[in-house]
């Protein structure tokens, strides 16, 4: 590399450890304030989503060529793990292809049998149950701060903020209910279930569950009488979402409704300006360099850290969802989200370092540039080929 060039993100290929992916290198009204079971409805949500379930009543049985991976989807294993205080670091982004609710608890054998579905990396559960807000009904899910963050839109599951305010017993809404039913942050409101308490607003975010407008903890949600595991969120990168979903379905047979998250009407929005997901903001950070597309940072997001799943440290030492190496970072990081910090793990911040990046080594002027500014990013032309193998892919997939 001749001394005028800038430096790549990371490391040397063979740097990588062969478990990686990526190569080691130079992110209703009227409710009665006691009811006999928790509804979740098709209609007369906050946000109006559109899915259905069932209720679960006091008589229910117990709880029962390249491959082009969608941005944001996750492996097996844990997710993320408390260290220390009331919720964990994120990790890796798990965003959920499929979003199904069942008439009742599901039974461990059938969220089981959804586990061992072909491609199925990933598997959450969900309490849930509409329940009366400031008047207006909003359909709740009750989750495990911790191990749910990862499920949402990148916006939301880095915003620790609103995941220690769940695991302190508060909820948090979608903007579209914030706004709708007036809430304010740090004010307490009655919420009328099986009980009710009265708890905080934390804070607002995107969910990316279409239909629900709250989250609480698991604690909060069982006082309510919220319906244990009546959902289950499913990742299965790789897969036709259509297919998983049908055999979802199957499994959890007549009265469920299941949902392919990646239909257009299903996409998660933005939020206050910003991309609500990996794909959205590959093509938002691609605005900035002319002549760039948006398929080429997916694809190295894809090869370098799975969309964020393996943003761990490498053993070159490079970091993040796009696998800089510190020092490059330095000169090349963006403070994408405009909160005073250059973060190299976060999304919002790498993707456009990324871009900026290629863009400094001339791809957006394409053809041989192009191929050489990746290059520069991993000094290796398998690389370099098999990132505009999936770009092209890409481009196919999303045309």
């Amino acid at each position: 590399m001749a001394a005028s060039s800038p430096p790549s993100p990371s490391e040397t290929p063979a740097a990588r450890p062969p478990s990686r992916p990526s190569p080691g290198r130079r992110t209703p009204r009227g409710l009665p304030l006691a009811v006999a079971a928790i509804a979740v409805l098709a209609l007369g949500t906050a946000s109006g989503g559109t899915y259905a379930a069932l209720t679960a009543g006091d008589d229910d049985p117990p709880g029962a060529a390249a491959r082009v991976e969608a941005p944001g989807a996750g492996p097996g294993g844990p997710v993320n793990v408390v260290e220390d205080g009331q919720v964990a670091p994120l990790r890796r982004v798990v965003p959920p292809d499929v979003l199904a609710v069942a008439k009742g608890p599901i039974p461990a054998d059938r969220i089981a049998r959804i586990s061992r579905l072909a491609k199925v990396r990933d598997v959450v559960t969900a309490a849930g149950g509409a329940v009366q807000l400031q008047g207006r009904q909003v359909n709740a899910f009750a989750v495990e701060p911790s191990a749910f963050r990862s499920w949402t839109p990148p916006g939301t599951a880095q915003r620790t903020d609103l995941w220690t305010a769940l695991a302190g017993g508060q909820f948090v809404v979608s903007p579209a209910a914030a706004e709708k039913l007036r809430l304010g942050r740090g004010l307490r409101y009655p919420v009328v279930a099986r009980t009710m308490p009265s708890l905080t607003m934390g804070g607002s975010g995107q969910l990316g569950l279409p239909g629900i407008d709250m989250l609480v903890g698991r604690d909060p949600g069982a006082r309510m009488g919220l319906v244990p595991d009546i959902a289950v969120l499913v990742n299965a990168p790789g897969a036709s979402p259509g297919k998983v979903a049908a055999a979802v379905a199957g499994i959890l047979g007549r009265g469920s409704s299941v949902v392919n998250l990646h239909e257009r009407r299903y996409r998660p929005a933005a939020d206050g300006g910003r991309p609500g997901s990996y794909l959205d903001l590959y093509k938002q950070a691609a605005t900035a360099c002319r002549g760039l597309s948006w398929t080429v940072l997916a694809a190295i997001g894809q090869v370098e850290s799975d969309h964020g799943r393996n943003a761990g440290r490498s053993s070159a030492g490079a970091l993040g969802p796009m696998q800089f190496m510190p020092a490059t970072w330095r000169s090349y990081g963006v403070d994408g989200d405009r909160d005073g910090k250059a973060d190299i793990m976060n999304p919002f911040d790498a993707v456009p370092g990324a871009a900026r990046y290629l863009c400094a080594n001339g791809a957006g002027k394409g053809g041989q540039q192009l191929y050489r500014a990746v290059w520069q990013y991993n000094h290796a032309d398998w690389y370099v080929q098999k990132v505009l193998n999936l770009a092209k892919a890409y481009a196919a997939r999303y045309r």
